[in-house]
C-alpha cells in the first residue's frame, strides 16, 4: 500500500489523467450504447413461469407487454358520439405506431366489458410486440403522446402498465445533488479547509460516475434491474465519500505531527487505506453473496453494486493520494497551518466531547448497554409483521399518469382489474374442453373472484387460457390468498379425471412466486454472508469475540432498519407526508439486497473502530485503555462519516422512486443506529465488560490461521511478539492490567 501511495504521489498527474480518461471513455461508450435494463422477476420452474411459457408458446401474439389507455368523462358518458369518435380515432393512431401489436377497444363487440357500469370510464388494452424490459422508451412515449392528445375539457385520458412506466421521470438528479451538497457542508465543518473538504467529493464523483456508466454497459451483457444504477450511485456516494474522509483525516493527522506531505499521504494509505480496502472487501463479499440465490434479476444488481464499491475503493487509494499531494498543506485549515508554523508538531490527543463520552461509557458499560439493547429491540419489533409483495402502480405519486390510470380503473371496475390472473393449460380432447367449460361456473362462485372471461383456445385447439379479475388489488393479501386457494383447492378438484394441468400466472402470481423463492433461500444467503464476514474479521483481528459481536450487531442493525421500513412503507406512517405514496407491501427482493448492503456497511464502522482499538491493544495489552482510546479517537470521524452517509441516503427519497426511497430510508436508518447506538455505545460497553476475553483466540487456531492484517507494520511486529509469548507471560500481562485497573478505581 505504501509503495502504491508513493507512486501516485510521484506521478500524480498521470494518476489523475488515467482516472479522467477512464471516466470519459466509459461514459462515452455508455452514451453510444444506451441503456438495456430489465426488471425480469420470472423465476424458472415456478408455476407462474410455466404459465407464462405456455401462454407464449400457444399464443405468440400475447407475448408482449399489455398496457391500458383509460379515459373518464366528468359529465356525460364515454358512449357519447363525440367521445367515441375521438377515442376511436386515437386508438387507431396508437395501433399504427411502431412496436404496437394490437389494440382492443371498448367500442368493439369483444370489448363491451371495458366500459364501467355508470358509463363514465372506459379503457382499451394496448399489446406491444415485446415485453416491457425489451421495449425502447421512445416506443412507449409515442403511445403516451398519442393518447394525451385526445384530452380535452371534460375528457381525462391516463395510461398504465409496465411499458408506460418507462416514460415517467425519476426526478432527475436532484437526490444526488442534495446529498453531495450536504456532504460538502459536513466535510467543511469537520476539516475547516475548503480544499480538503472537496477532495472526498471529487474522488467519489469520479469513481461513482465511472461505475454508473459501466453499469449501463453491463445491462447489455446480463439482466440488470432499472434501479441498479441508482442503487449503485446511492451506495457509491455514501461509502466513497466516507472512505476518502477516513484517509484525509489520517493524512491531516500526519501533517499535524510534522510529516511531509509525501510521508503523510503514504502513512495514511498504508494504515487507513488498508482498512478501507478491507472494509470495501467486506461490502463486496456481502453484495456478491446474492449470487448464491441464482436469480438473474439479483445477479446484475449484485455485480453492478460491487463494481461501484470496487471503483470507489480504488479511487480512494490512488486518485485521492494524488489529489492530496496537489493541495499540500492546504489540507489543514489556515488556523491549523498557523499553529503548526508557530508551535511546531504537537501530539493530537483526543479531547472534548469524544474523550468525555469514551470515559463515560467506560464508567457505565452495563447501564448504557441495556439502554442500547432496548432502543434496538423497540425499533426492530415492526419487522415481525413484515409482508413481502410487490407494490403496484397504485403506490406511485398521485401526479403520475400510471397512478391516475390505476385509480380510475379501481373506481370504475374494482381494484382487481389492475392485476388480473391468467389461467393457462394444455388441452387434450373433448373431455378437457368440457371440464374447462364447467370450471367457469365454479370459479365465478369462488370467494375473492370478481369476474371471469370466457375460455379462449389457440388455433390448434391444444392450449387454452382465461382471465380472472380478483375483487382485491394486486398487492393485497386477499389476492395472494386467492392465488393460493385456486392452486391448492379449486383447480386440483377441476383437474380430477382429466389430463388438464392448469397453471395460475399473471403479475400477482409471478410476484408471489418470486417472493416465495427468495424467502426459501434467505436463510442460506444470510448464513453465508454472516459466515464470510465473521471469517474475515477472525483473520484480521485474531479474535473469536470480535467477529461474533460484529455479527450480532449487524443483525441488530438490519432488523431495526427493517422495522423502520415496515412502519413507513407497509404501515404507512408518514409515507404520504413524505411523498412516497400509500402504504403497501415490502418488495420481495428488498431483504436480500438490504442484508447485503447493510451487512457490508455495518462492517465498515466495525473495522474502523476495532482496528484502532486493536492497535492500542497490541501496543499496551490494556483492554480498558484500548477501548477508551479507540472510541475517543474514532468516534468523531465515525459520526461525521455517518452524518454524511445518512444525508446522502435520505436525499434519495427525493428520487420519486418508491424502491429507491425504501433503500434510502433503510440505509439511513441502519447507518444512524449503527454509528450512534451500536458502535459508539453498545460495542464499547460490551468490550469493557468482556475485558481481555475480547482478544482471545485459541493458540492452536492462531497457529493454523493465515495472517492477513489491517494494522500498520509496527503493530504487526507487536502482535507477533505477543503471539510468541508464553502462557505465563500472557498471564503476567493480564495480572498487571488487573492491578492497574484496581489502582485507578481506588484513586478515582
Amino acid at each position: 500500500m505504501a509503495a502504491l501511495a508513493r507512486w501516485c504521489v510521484q506521478r500524480r498527474l498521470v494518476a489523475v489523467l488515467l482516472w479522467l480518461l477512464a471516466f470519459g471513455g466509459v461514459t462515452a461508450a455508455a452514451a453510444v450504447a444506451g441503456s438495456a435494463y430489465s426488471n425480469d422477476y420470472e423465476v424458472p420452474g415456478t408455476e407462474s413461469g410455466r404459465a407464462a411459457q405456455l401462454l407464449q408458446d400457444g399464443f405468440p401474439d400475447l407475448g408482449g407487454d399489455s398496457d391500458t389507455v383509460v379515459w373518464h368523462t366528468t359529465s356525460g358518458s364515454v358512449r357519447a358520439a363525440d367521445v367515441e369518435q375521438t377515442m376511436t380515432r386515437t386508438l387507431r393512431t396508437i395501433s399504427d405506431l411502431p412496436g404496437v401489436a394490437a389494440v382492443t377497444s371498448p367500442y368493439d363487440s369483444q370489448g363491451a366489458a371495458q366500459i364501467s357500469g355508470n358509463g363514465r370510464t372506459a379503457y382499451a388494452t394496448v399489446v406491444f410486440d415485446d415485453r416491457a424490459e425489451n421495449l425502447g422508451q421512445s416506443e412507449a412515449q409515442a403511445v403516451v403522446d398519442a393518447a394525451k392528445d385526445a384530452e380535452s375539457d371534460g375528457l381525462q385520458v391516463e395510461l398504465g402498465g409496465s411499458a408506460i412506466a418507462l416514460t415517467e421521470s425519476s426526478g432527475g438528479h436532484v437526490a444526488e445533488v442534495v446529498g453531495v451538497i450536504v456532504a460538502a457542508v459536513v466535510l467543511f465543518l469537520a476539516f475547516g479547509s475548503l480544499a480538503a473538504s472537496l477532495l472526498p467529493i471529487a474522488t467519489a464523483l469520479v469513481s461513482v460516475g465511472t461505475a454508473y456508466a459501466a453499469t449501463v454497459l453491463l445491462g447489455h451483457a446480463m439482466t440488470v434491474a432499472d434501479f441498479a444504477p441508482m442503487l449503485g450511485m446511492l451506495i457509491g456516494l455514501g461509502v466513497g465519500i466516507d472512505y476518502a474522509l477516513f484517509i484525509v483525516t489520517r493524512h491531516r493527522r500526519g501533517l499535524k505531527r510534522g510529516l511531509s506531505v509525501t510521508e503523510a499521504v503514504t502513512n495514511a494509505v498504508a494504515t487507513t487505506g488498508r482498512a478501507v480496502v478491507f472494509a470495501g472487501a467486506t461490502v463486496c463479499i456481502a453484495l456478491l453473496g446474492m449470487l448464491i440465490l441464482r436469480l438473474n434479476f439479483l445477479n446484475g444488481v449484485a455485480i453492478a453494486a460491487s463494481l461501484t464499491v470496487v471503483l470507489t475503493v480504488a479511487a480512494s487509494v490512488t486518485l485521492l493520494p494524488a489529489l492530496l499531494s496537489f493541495i499540500g498543506h492546504r489540507a489543514l485549515s489556515r488556523r491549523e497551518r498557523r499553529r503548526l508554523a508557530e508551535h511546531g508538531p504537537q501530539p493530537e490527543l483526543p479531547t472534548g466531547l469524544a474523550a468525555r463520552w469514551s470515559a463515560f461509557v467506560e464508567r457505565h458499560p452495563k447501564l448504557l448497554g441495556v439502554v442500547a439493547l432496548v432502543v434496538m429491540t423497540v425499533l426492530a419489533l415492526p419487522t415481525l409483521s413484515l409482508r413481502l409483495g410487490t407494490s403496484d402502480q397504485g403506490n406511485g405519486p398521485t401526479s403520475a399518469t400510471t397512478r391516475q390510470s390505476y385509480d380510475l380503473l379501481a373506481d370504475g371496475f374494482g381494484a382487481g382489474v389492475n392485476g388480473p390472473l391468467t389461467l393457462v393449460t394444455t388441452v387434450d380432447g373433448a373431455e378437457d374442453k368440457l371440464a374447462l367449460g364447467n370450471l367457469d361456473a365454479t370459479i365465478r362462485t369462488t370467494d375473492g373472484v370478481a369476474s371471469v372471461t370466457p375460455v379462449t383456445y389457440n388455433t390448434g385447439g391444444d392450449t387454452a387460457y382465461f382471465t380472472i379479475v380478483p375483487e382485491s388489488a394486486p398487492q393485497s393479501q386477499k389476492t395472494t390468498d386467492l392465488v393460493e386457494r385456486l392452486r391448492t383447492e379449486v383447480l386440483p378438484r377441476a383437474e380430477t379425471g382429466t389430463s388438464l394441468d392448469i397453471h395460475v400466472g399473471g403479475m400477482t402470481a409471478g410476484y408471489d412466486d418470486f417472493a416465495d423463492v427468495i424467502v426459501g433461500k434467505l436463510p442460506l444467503f444470510v448464513g453465508v454472508v454472516i459466515g464470510l464476514g465473521c471469517l474475515l474479521l477472525l483473520l484480521a483481528f485474531r479474535s473469536v469475540g470480535i467477529p461474533l459481536k460484529a455479527a450480532a450487531m449487524n443483525v441488530a442493525a438490519v432488523a431495526a432498519a427493517f422495522g423502520v421500513v415496515v412502519a413507513i412503507f407497509q404501515w404507512g406512517w408518514g409515507s404520504e407526508l413524505l411523498g412516497l405514496g400509500r402504504a403497501g407491501p415490502i418488495e420481495p427482493f428488498l431483504p436480500v439486497i438490504m442484508v447485503s448492503v447493510l451487512f457490508g456497511l455495518s462492517m465498515d464502522y466495525q473495522v474502523f473502530l476495532v482496528s484502532r482499538m486493536y492497535e492500542e491493544w497490541l501496543e499496551t495489552g490494556d483492554n480498558r485503555r484500548a477501548v477508551r482510546v479507540g472510541l475517543a479517537e474514532t468516534s468523531r470521524v465515525i459520526n461525521s462519516a455517518a452524518v454524511i452517509m445518512i444525508s446522502v441516503f435520505l436525499a434519495f427519497v427525493l428520487s420519486g422512486d418508491r424502491v429507491i426511497a425504501m433503500f434510502g430510508i433503510a440505509l439511513a436508518s441502519a447507518v444512524a443506529l449503527d454509528a450512534f447506538v451500536l458502535r459508539t455505545l453498545l460495542v464499547p460497553a460490551l468490550m469493557h465488560m468482556l475485558g481481555g476475553a475480547n482478544w482471545w483466540l485459541p493458540r492452536w487456531l492462531d497457529r493454523r490461521l493465515p495472517r492477513i492484517s489491517i494494522e500498520p507494520p509496527e503493530c504487526r511486529a507487536a502482535h507477533e511478539r505477543l503471539a510468541a509469548a508464553t502462557d505465563a507471560e500472557v498471564a503476567d500481562v493480564l495480572a498487571e492490567e488487573e492491578r492497574q485497573r484496581d489502582v485507578r478505581d481506588i484513586s478515582g
